[in-house]
């Protein structure tokens, strides 16, 4: 179970289907998510179709619509700040300036070929070849970071092919790997055992006791607040 807009909606079989993957609408079990959702939505009316059938029940009057471990008045600054920026159209995408990124990126990829083809490999024409290869990789990267958060055309198709088209094909490397972990990493931002990103324990994280303390009172209150969830439906 999860909330959304302090409804309720039992995911459980939903999650296995979730076009996001399963993890990242199970790593929000028992808990609101309202912000995750609006988030990763853009279409929300089509998506709150599917929600419908979904539906189980309401929060309690007296239930909070946020984890304990989150302040009430940071969340509600965070909502206001993204209700100015989408009536500023600071989220509408520039096209030119993403034709302009993706043509610069092919013209370096390119370039790093053509001075090593045409001048040799001698130290410098390498030197030169190396440098827009890098630039054109590190660029590409952050080309198919904005397809994957589908930041360029409104419909998530034309986002997922080109990132096919620059991660796949110019990089090398699968998209859906990176959606799968960036996904999840942008659901539950430096959460252990959640972000991706951080899976990195023992090996960096096994010192001092700060995390071990984190992480018990983590799962002490996902685990209350399910709790209270299953008697409050019950």
């Amino acid at each position: 179970w999860l909330v959304v807009d302090r409804k309720v909606y039992d995911v459980s079989r939903f999650s296995k289907r979730h076009p996001g993957g399963s993890r990242v609408i199970s790593h929000y079990a028992g808990q609101d998510a309202t912000d995750a959702f609006v988030a990763f939505h853009n279409d929300k009316s089509l998506v709150k179709k599917y929600l419908k059938s979904l539906l189980i029940g309401e929060l309690a009057p007296d239930q909070p619509s946020f984890e304990s471990n989150k302040k009430k008045s940071l969340l509600e600054d965070f909502r206001e700040l993204r209700c100015t920026i989408e009536k500023m159209g600071l989220l509408r995408p520039n096209y030119f300036f993403f034709f302009l990124i993706f043509l610069h990126l092919l013209v370096l990829d390119a370039a790093s070929w053509l001075v090593v083809w045409y001048f040799g490999t001698s130290l410098v024409p390498f030197l030169a070849g190396m440098v827009f290869f890098t630039t054109a990789q590190i660029q590409m990267g952050w080309f198919q970071h904005d397809l994957g958060h589908c930041s360029v055309f409104r419909k998530p198709r034309w986002n997922h092919l080109l990132q096919i088209v620059v991660i796949n094909m110019l990089k090398g490397m699968p998209a859906s790997w990176w959606n799968h972990l960036h996904n999840q990493h942008h659901a539950k931002p430096n959460c252990f055992r959640k972000d991706p990103d951080l899976n990195m324990h023992p090996l960096l994280f096994s010192l001092g006791k700060t995390l071990s303390v984190e992480v018990w009172k983590s799962r002490f209150n996902d685990r209350k607040l399910e709790c209270n969830m299953y008697l409050i439906y019950n």
